[in-house]
């Protein structure tokens, strides 16, 4: 049965841009179930003319390879086919051996694979096997642009020169702009550190106009290239996407120069479809601009931010009573030079608000601060749940999460000094009851003082990472004895981490 196709197509039209951009070499096309049964027996394949000067050593390797991939398609397709509800299997019988013929027959006849089962195929394959896969026939290159297909894209942009990633074809984003745009809902574009990437990341932006884009990425995988780039050109690109997409409902933005009138435009377009903003490290986005943000998008669910945005009346605006519940607040707080920034305080009564309003709320905080900038915080009762310390910390507030942070679950510390912990942990213990997650790196913490540590938090302790470094030997117990004591507080097998030694 030969495939049709639209009246007045050649064998080989439409195929042509996918053989062009990924590089395939030109030919006519075959018919799915003509191709297929020619390469079962290898006659008209192995008959084909060849081209002038190609030798006969060269037609043989050249059909051995095309015979082993035929054979290989052939395996792949009977475990998918067979796998397949819309296949009826053989029943064992008199006829048995009559169904495996008509089932091979079935498998050779490419062109006539149930459509359901092709685009199967293509959305476990990587997108350029997808498009080497496209050039087989007229069907297979039909559904290569099947828009479920081209829900989700990521943009990756790097330079050759200071990169080793490999950066997304200039073809295949044009032909992504000018025939699946539309089709976009879930689009990301990660750059590597060049402002070069950040502008074409902006370019490509600024021209997804007939799109109506739910999820929005920007990803630095070095540092922040986007904050390097023109201010204005970013935030017009960003405001064309704002303006465009009605229906945005995550969007991840951080360590941009996104300012308050972009966010403004962001809520009169979209304030009743989001439900995620992630804006860490925007410099130019105020207090106020973020309050915009949560007085009107009231489907929030989850917010990321600096602690410099981060108010009394962020807070209260989050626990109105029209205000969906919060699920997940980061807030980063992160210092570049010591004593250049004056952290403020917020009251309690606006943390209780928030709670109230949202008791399961997950209140995450990396803090990135000197020691003496520190001061503010943990005074009063604050409702963190995961807590992370990426420079050392003093004793004075670990031993005020103790007292202070009732609903902690996780906690890690990177450093500490020479000072011993011992109360300031079993003070943890003690009192964050929920206590699940700790990590401790360049800290001191005594043998015994651990082990009570452990005892006192028991199994709802599922993970534990502490350098062996951290745990000084005493009286009671030696390194060698350690293990065996948490081990059986844990009710599971532990040991502590140790520096490989490279």
């Amino acid at each position: 049965m030969r495939m049709r196709g639209r009246p007045g197509a050649g064998p080989g039209e439409g195929l042509g841009d996918a053989r062009e951009l990924w590089g395939l070499r030109p030919g006519p096309s075959v018919s799915g179930s003509r191709a297929a049964a020619q390469s079962s027996d290898g006659g008209e394949l192995g008959r084909r003319r060849s081209p002038a000067g190609e030798s006969p050593g060269a037609r043989k390797d050249t059909r051995l390879c095309v015979s082993r991939m035929k054979r290989n398609r052939l395996s792949f397709m009977n475990k998918v086919l067979q796998s397949s509800p819309a296949v009826k299997q053989p029943k064992l019988g008199c006829h048995s051996s009559l169904s495996q013929t008509h089932m091979r027959a079935a498998l050779l006849d490419w062109g006539n694979l149930p459509h359901h089962v092709v685009l199967r195929i293509f959305q476990y394959l990587p997108l350029i096997d997808r498009a080497r896969a496209s050039s087989v026939c007229r069907r297979w290159n039909e559904v290569f642009h099947i828009p479920d297909l081209w829900r989700k894209f990521e943009f990756e942009l790097n330079q050759s020169a200071t990169s080793y990633f490999n950066s997304t074809h200039p073809d295949l984003i044009q032909q992504i702009i000018k025939k699946h745009a539309a089709h976009l809902q879930y689009v990301s574009f990660k750059v590597d550190s060049s402002t070069e990437s950040a502008e074409a990341a902006c370019g490509i932006l600024s021209q997804l106009v007939n799109c109506s884009i739910q999820t929005l990425g920007l990803i630095s995988t070095a540092k922040p290239s986007f904050l390097n780039m023109s201010k204005s050109h970013f935030v017009s690109a960003l405001t064309v996407l704002f303006v465009n997409s009605k229906s945005l409902s995550s969007i991840k933005i951080e360590d941009t120069p996104v300012d308050d009138p972009s966010l403004s435009i962001l809520v009169a377009n979209n304030s009743g479809t989001l439900r995620c903003l992630k804006m860490s490290s925007c410099p130019h986005v105020s207090s106020n601009g973020i309050l915009c943000v949560a007085d009107h998008c009231q489907g929030l669910r989850e917010l990321a931010l600096n602690y410099y945005m981060l108010s009394d009346k962020l807070l209260l605006a989050l626990s109105n009573e029209t205000h969906v519940n919060l699920e997940h607040l980061r807030i980063d707080v992160v210092s570049e030079n010591a004593g250049q920034i004056e952290f403020h305080s917020i009251k309690r009564q606006s943390w209780d608000a928030l709670i109230k309003h949202s008791p399961g709320v997950n209140v995450v905080m990396y803090f990135f601060l000197y020691e003496e900038e520190m001061e503010t915080f943990f005074k009063e009762e604050t409702p963190v749940t995961h807590l992370y310390f990426g420079r050392s910390v003093s004793k004075e507030i670990l031993g005020r999460l103790g007292l202070n942070c009732p609903r902690l679950t996780e906690l890690v510390v990177c450093a500490n000094g020479i000072q011993v912990i011992d109360t300031e942990l079993i003070c943890i213990a003690e009192h964050c009851k929920n206590l699940t997650a700790l990590g401790l790196s360049e800290c001191e913490v005594s043998c015994s003082a651990f082990i009570e540590f452990v005892r006192l938090c028991g199994r709802k302790l599922t993970h534990l990472s502490i350098m062996e470094e951290v745990l000084i030997p005493d009286d009671v117990y030696s390194l060698d004895e350690i293990h065996t004591e948490v081990s059986k507080y844990l009710g599971r097998i532990w040991f502590p981490d140790v520096m490989p030694l490279w």
